[in-house]
């Protein structure tokens, strides 16, 4: 027998809610892995864009946060989705003025940041239709 709660989780509840819980303590650990111990992962990261990576590392708990008000199908869950959307694009922007401006970068950063603007558009898309108007 499946819970009532459980069984109102669509497939899209389900999926988006843990891609942001994952992302979050992928985040979280590859962060912290670069922010706080010199080795390996500091090395590989070459030359990274303290901003960014402080942003990046500090959003994941957000990410976090994210996933289980999504899991919860909290309503607010769509504003802090479009929030992270929102402050992603917002960072990404500044990263973009900081190569312009001569900066060192990794390429790989490009990426990342174009994954995690897009992962969290996607996210607010479907949390802002969703559960905007569900109220609990």
């Amino acid at each position: 027998m499946i819970p009532a709660a459980l069984s109102q989780r669509s497939l899209g509840i389900w999926f988006f809610s843990l891609l942001a819980g994952i992302f979050g303590l992928l985040t979280i650990k590859s962060g912290g892995s670069v922010l706080f111990f010199d080795g390996e992962a500091r090395q590989a990261a070459g030359h990274f864009v303290p901003f960014v990576l402080w942003f990046n590392f500090s959003a994941g708990f957000v990410y976090v946060i994210a996933g289980i008000a999504l899991w919860l199908m909290r309503p607010w869950s769509a504003w802090l989705s479009l929030f992270l959307a929102a402050a992603t694009l917002i960072i990404f922007a500044a990263f973009g003025l900081h190569i312009l401006n001569g900066g060192e970068y990794e390429t790989r950063t490009v990426m990342a940041m174009t994954l995690r603007s897009g992962v969290w558009i996607a996210i607010a898309a479907f949390a802002w239709q969703r559960l905007r108007g569900h109220q609990k």
